[in-house]
C-alpha cells in the first residue's frame, strides 16, 4: 500500500464534516460470502429470476426460492470482518455519517453500524408482496427445504419473497432518495468493494464527486471510476481500513 495515499485519506477523514461509506460485495467476501458475479457464484450457475416473472409464475417463484435457499447458508453463518468493524467504530466516533450498501447480508448491522441505507434490501427478512408483512428468513428457508414448496404468507396467504431487490424490481424509493441526499451533502465518500457498474447505486459516488466531495475508491480490481477518484487503493478492504485507522488520532 502507498503510505502517502493512506496518509491523505486519513487526513481527509479527520477534516471532513460529512463522510459516508459506499460498500459492495467486496467487503463481504472477506467474511466468506461469495460475490454472486464471480465464477462459482449463484449468478454464474443459474439464470436469475426476474421480478415480473416471479410475480406472474408459480414455477418462477419455486426457482427463485431454490436459488435463495442454496445461497442462504453463506450469509447465515457469516460474521462481520475487520472492515465492517472499523466502519461501525468510525460511525460511533462521529467520523462517519453512515453506510450506503449494495449488500443484502446485514453484516454492517451485526458489526454495530446504525446509520445504514440498504439499497438492495436484506436477505435476512422475507416480505409478503401482497400485504407487506415481514418475517425472519431462517425459519421460512428451513420450511422450504423441508417441503420443497414455496411457503405462503402466514398473514394473508400471499406471495413471499426475500426483502431484497430482484432484477427488474425498482429500488425502494425512500432509501434511494436518502442515499442521494447523503451523496449530495457529503465532503468525502469512501467507495469500497464495488465494481461501480450496477446503476443506479453506482451513480452515487459520481454524484458525490460532482457535488464537490472527495472520492476514495478501495477495491481489489480497477473500476471504471478510478480516473475520477482523488485516491485509489487496490488492496484488501480490511487491511486498508486498518492502516488508515492506525493513522488517525485516538
Amino acid at each position: 500500500m502507498d503510505e502517502d495515499v493512506l496518509q491523505r485519506v486519513a487526513k481527509w477523514l479527520q477534516t471532513a464534516k460529512s463522510c459516508i461509506a459506499f460498500t459492495g460485495a467486496g467487503i463481504s467476501t472477506e467474511s466468506g460470502i461469495p460475490d454472486f458475479r464471480t465464477p462459482g457464484g449463484v449468478w454464474s450457475k443459474y439464470q436469475p429470476v426476474y421480478f415480473d416473472d416471479f410475480m406472474a409464475s408459480a414455477d418462477a417463484r419455486l426457482e427463485y426460492w431454490r436459488q435463495k435457499s442454496e445461497s442462504h447458508d453463506d450469509m447465515a453463518v457469516a460474521v462481520p470482518n475487520t472492515g465492517h468493524d472499523i466502519l461501525a467504530r468510525w460511525e460511533s466516533s462521529k467520523r462517519l455519517r453512515g453506510v450506503i450498501t449494495q449488500n443484502i447480508d446485514g453484516l454492517h448491522q451485526r458489526a454495530g453500524s446504525r446509520c445504514i441505507l440498504e439499497l438492495h434490501g436484506t436477505a435476512r427478512q422475507i416480505m409478503c408482496l401482497d400485504c407487506g408483512a415481514r418475517f425472519d428468513a431462517e425459519e421460512l428457508v428451513a420450511e422450504f427445504r423441508r417441503t420443497l414448496t414455496v411457503p405462503p404468507c402466514r398473514d394473508c396467504g400471499g406471495r413471499l419473497k426475500h426483502a431484497t431487490v430482484s432484477f427488474g424490481q425498482a429500488l425502494p424509493q425512500d432509501v434511494l432518495s436518502e442515499a442521494l441526499e447523503w451523496s449530495r451533502k457529503c465532503e468525502l465518500i469512501l467507495a469500497m468493494g464495488s465494481s461501480l457498474l450496477v446503476t443506479p447505486a453506482a451513480d452515487l459516488p459520481q454524484l458525490a464527486k460532482r457535488s464537490g466531495a472527495r472520492l476514495v475508491i478501495i477495491n481489489a480490481d480497477p473500476t471504471g471510476m478510478d480516473h475520477l477518484a482523488d485516491a485509489v487503493v487496490h488492496t484488501g478492504i480490511g487491511s486498508t481500513l486498518t492502516a488508515i485507522d492506525n493513522l488517525l488520532p485516538n
